[in-house]
């Protein structure tokens, strides 16, 4: 197996069939003009790959074929998600996308320069089939009279990673979908204001009718390393709304910890002045693809996590 498209090794084959066996139990169906599934996935350090169906121990990276066929297989039960941790070198991504198939398709950011980016970009892959872009695009930068104000939570410097929000649109529903990968740090302090950034700079554009449009949705990694009163004090506080059923405590993020509360999916809901989404949310979860994805290569968490990634996709279906 020298190609992405060439027939897998029957080891392989039969491991892609136990994780669809498994996705169809655990994620709702695509239903026609019924619904919409949404979805952020953290891929951890999505870049190059070693081209071989099987990696070995010796080979760097770790991802292979087999992994990409996994991670295609999860992406595809869904009609749009959002990735973060692409990579500049953006092989894997490719691959995925021809597995993918015709009907799919990709819009991404360029890489976030700098130390703190980490050679990162954003992006959305999705199914045209299902949705198509609505004509927006563009990255949320911060005025400098934010930065002005003296204030604990203010940001003082435009984000590490620009949140990147993107229009689309299903049957009839038109909603902005923002992406964001918050600054990962001991003190909590930098995410606070990161993330309080981010909510007030969707508040400020859902209160304008004429802006574009006023259905926005939050999703990505949020990078909040433990459950508690952090959300309240940032999105929740703009008037962001998480469901309970995002915010169970069996929802899980992190492949190595239960208590992680990185990625999530957000939106205005009563808020004060701003108007409802006008989707509705039906049910949401995580998709725990440990002892389903990889199942026959007897990895170690840690060799996973390189190989699909350390975070789980998280994702939320809406009735149209």
């Amino acid at each position: 197996m020298t190609n992405i498209l060439d027939t897998p090794p029957q080891s392989i084959l039969d491991d892609l069939q136990i994780l669809r066996t498994d996705l169809d139990i655990k994620i709702p169906p695509k239903k026609l003009e019924k619904n919409i599934l949404i979805a952020t996935w953290n891929i951890r350090a999505f870049g190059d790959i070693t081209r071989k169906a099987l990696s070995s121990g010796s080979d760097s990276p770790k991802r292979d074929f087999h992994s990409l066929h996994c991670i295609t297989e999860i992406i595809k039960r869904f009609d749009v998600i959002a990735i973060q941790e692409i990579k500049a070198n953006i092989k894997g991504l490719r691959d995925v996308l021809k597995v993918l198939g015709n009907d799919w398709s990709l819009i991404l950011t360029d890489v976030n320069r700098g130390d703190a980016g980490n050679g990162e970009r954003m992006g959305y892959l999705f199914d045209t089939r299902r949705v198509q872009l609505s004509g927006l695009a563009c990255e949320l930068v911060v005025p400098q009279e934010w930065m002005d104000v003296t204030s604990e939570e203010a940001l003082t410097e435009q984000f590490v990673r620009s949140p990147y929000a993107v229009s689309f649109r299903s049957h009839n529903q038109t909603f902005i979908l923002v992406t964001l990968h918050i600054k990962y740090g001991n003190a909590s302090a930098d995410r606070i204001k990161e993330i309080k950034g981010v909510a007030r700079w969707m508040a400020d554009w859902a209160k304008d009718i004429n802006v574009y449009h006023q259905n926005l949705i939050a999703l990505g990694d949020f990078n909040i390393d433990k459950r508690g009163d952090l959300l309240n004090k940032t999105f929740m506080a703009e008037g962001l709304h998480i469901p309970p059923a995002l915010q169970n405590t069996t929802v899980t993020r992190s492949i190595f910890d239960v208590t992680k509360y990185y990625d999530q999916i957000a939106w205005f809901n009563d808020a004060q002045n701003i108007p409802n989404l006008s989707l509705k949310f039906v049910n949401g979860g995580n998709y725990d693809f440990l002892g389903k994805a990889l199942s026959n290569r007897n990895l170690t968490k840690l060799s996973l996590s390189f190989m699909l990634s350390d975070h789980y996709p998280l994702w939320a279906e809406f009735e149209l």
